[in-house]
């Protein structure tokens, strides 16, 4: 799933413009919208980075910007922009909106002292179903169940 123009106008002004220095050398900047629809499809199946497919940037150059654009509080903007543009065409009602622990681990009866193990924890069904869920394949499934 890539942005549609509609999206990408919404979120390109919030990025903040390439420092091009004429003569400078090195590699020109990624295309911004190329980095979003990486960054996006790691969101969406939360693949490791390194399983970013080839059609985007490579993915280290993506998960740089990633980070670059989480420090500076632009990917919370991002969000923040889609989430209003998605109420006010009623797709979403903010007011109703609330955090979910129930997907985060914690181990039961250890030390604070002691170091976390190196395993990564064990996803819960209800996450596994979300994810599911949001996937295209999922999603084309779905529309097709709606009642006229």
């Amino acid at each position: 799933m890539e942005l549609t123009n509609e999206q990408w106008s919404l979120i390109e002004p919030l990025l903040p413009p390439h420092k091009s220095q004429p003569g400078k050398r090195g590699r020109p900047a990624q295309d911004d919208r190329a980095i979003m629809n990486g960054i996006l499809w790691i969101l969406r199946t939360g693949a490791p980075w390194q399983d970013l497919p080839r059609k985007y940037p490579h993915y280290q150059t993506v998960h740089r910007r990633f980070q670059n654009w989480n420090e500076a509080g632009i990917m919370h903007r991002i969000l923040q922009e889609l989430a209003r543009d998605l109420e006010q065409r009623g797709g979403i009602d903010l007011s109703e909106c609330f955090i979910d622990g129930s997907f985060s681990s914690a181990k039961k009866g250890g030390s604070k002292s002691e170091k976390p193990s190196g395993e990564r924890a064990v996803r819960s069904w209800r996450s596994l179903t979300a994810l599911v869920f949001l996937s295209p394949y999922a999603q084309q499934a779905l529309r097709r169940m709606k009642l006229p």
